[in-house]
């Protein structure tokens, strides 16, 4: 593959990673983030604003040249927990080189990705490699709870005119072009608290949520619905709290669980199946409420797009292998942003990264960061430029 212009070197490339891994955006925070890469922007002569969401978060958006085709770039700032500090061999938010492996928390989910796209993006404003097309940068809040962020991109109609989008989810030499819907729900039993040596005065509020929850797990794990790329539908009890006291009747009862759900078990349907599970236990004397707190819809795009094809291309060229495409398990900014935009849609989640998100010494592939701005720099123009 010929060289491609790049403004920056391979230390200034790992010092702006550096910096974003040292901002402690865990599950709030963007908007230093976003603060950040709008500085480096306008260093460049390129314009961004950003969408203030509260006092510490919202979206940042920048754009080169102007008219038709429109690509999206996509990338969220948040960051998960780091977890158990012990566990870590170094500060999680100082970007650490062990053997060309580069820790640090959103190393991988997914600040290489984010800083490829915005170094990519630079660079070919300051080469001048765009003949025509526009380049959009969404830096998205809140994705890894609820995606918030990127319903504000959605709703604010930064996807209306975009005819084809790039997220920088961590993928490796891969592009993903479907992946599951996730749901997270809450289910509340109410009863009646009396001393255990006297059950029957009271309504143990345990019983029907665990009946409830073995219903659920069996009737969702054995659906025989399945999709071509994603599989089954999964149901997942993750959380469980119930009772005080060991010689208490418990008055109440919490869990919750997580669903990923396929386009042939959606997730209207999945709420309606556990609503018509929740109305036979309390017809029974239970008193179970269902919360669904988050509900993200599943992506499945075909492929087979000249955008996922050029990016194939272009990346076999760069990695000397092919690229393959695939489904991805994860929920990405997707489920809001091309929602409404069809299977034929050009959708590639291809970014820079590996299977360590969420993880302590999560990390990322020092050459393939720097690999990743090239691809990238190379991709945009072509695709822009055709």
């Amino acid at each position: 593959m010929d060289t491609v212009k790049n403004s920056f070197t391979d230390d200034e490339e790992l010092k702006i990673l550096q910096d974003l891994i040292a901002i402690h955006s865990v599950n709030n925070h963007e908007m230093e983030v976003a603060r950040y890469l709008q500085k480096l922007l306008k260093k460049h002569d390129i314009s961004a604003k950003i969408l203030r969401f509260s006092e510490t978060r919202g979206d940042l958006i920048a754009e080169i040249g102007s008219g038709k085709p429109v690509l999206g770039l996509s990338g969220h700032m948040d960051v998960v927990a780091a977890g158990d500090l012990s566990q870590w061999k170094t500060d999680p938010f100082i970007l650490t080189n062990i053997d060309g492996k580069l820790y640090g928390r959103g190393a991988t989910d997914m600040k290489a990705g984010l800083a490829a796209m915005v170094l990519a993006m630079i660079s070919i404003h300051d080469h001048h490699l765009l003949k025509h097309g526009t380049l959009r940068l969404m830096a998205s809040f809140g994705e890894e709870i609820g995606e918030q962020g990127s319903k504000l991109l959605k709703n604010k109609g930064y996807m209306r005119d975009v005819d084809a989008l790039l997220i920088g989810e961590p993928t490796g030499y891969q592009i993903a072009i479907a992946h599951k819907g996730s749901m997270d729900v809450r289910f509340t039993s109410h009863g009646t608290e009396a001393h255990s040596s006297r059950p029957q005065n009271g309504y143990n509020a345990i019983n029907p949520l665990m009946k409830l929850l073995i219903e659920a797990n069996r009737f969702f794990n054995h659906s025989l619905k399945t999709n071509s790329q994603l599989g089954k539908l999964t149901f997942s009890t993750t959380i469980f709290n119930g009772g005080e006291q060991v010689n208490s009747i418990p008055a109440l009862a919490q869990a919750e669980a997580n669903i990923r759900t396929i386009p042939e078990f959606n997730n209207a349907e999945v709420e309606k199946n556990l609503k018509e599970m929740i109305a036979k236990q309390n017809k029974a004397g239970a008193k179970v409420d269902l919360d669904v707190y988050m509900s993200e819809p599943s992506i499945e795009t075909n492929g087979q797009s000249k955008f996922i094809k050029l990016a194939q291309k272009i990346g076999a060229e760069f990695v000397g292998k092919a690229i393959p495409t695939f489904a991805l398990n994860p929920v990405t900014d997707a489920s809001n942003l091309i929602i409404d935009k069809g299977p034929d849609f050009p959708l590639a989640i291809f970014g820079p990264g590996n299977d360590t998100p969420h993880q302590v010494n999560e990390y990322v592939d020092q050459e393939m960061y720097l690999k990743f701005i090239d691809i990238y720099i190379a991709l945009f123009s072509a695709y822009l430029n055709n």
